[in-house]
């Protein structure tokens, strides 16, 4: 039984560390960029669009396919980035054990 009890304990702090880190993961602003920095999209910790930033430059109405593209690219670099934080915090709460295949954060 102490074994039991243990486990419990550990699953218990585990499942605390896990709703720390959601928390911090939701406060976090992750920015992306495309065209060297001419087009910026900044994501929220849960990936919501919070902004969309670009150079005045790009902003050529017969060319609005270039200025499409550049934005699909900087939301694609933030997401990613999203995603390499979320995984670097995932593993300092759960000491290095990755998550089983599909098996992804709640959000």
């Amino acid at each position: 039984m102490k074994n039991l009890a243990g486990l419990m304990k550990q699953a218990q702090q585990m499942q605390q560390n896990m709703q720390e880190m959601q928390s911090r993961l939701e406060a976090m602003d992750i920015r992306g960029e495309a065209g060297a920095g001419l087009v910026k999209v900044t994501l929220s910790g849960k990936g919501e669009m919070k902004g969309i930033e670009i150079d005045p430059k790009l902003i050529d109405p017969s060319d609005a396919e270039m200025l499409q593209d550049l934005i699909l690219a900087a939301h694609r670099d933030a997401k990613s980035r999203l995603e390499a934080v979320a995984a670097e915090e995932m593993q300092k709460v759960t000491g290095g054990i990755s998550l089983p295949p599909g098996m992804k954060l709640p959000f």
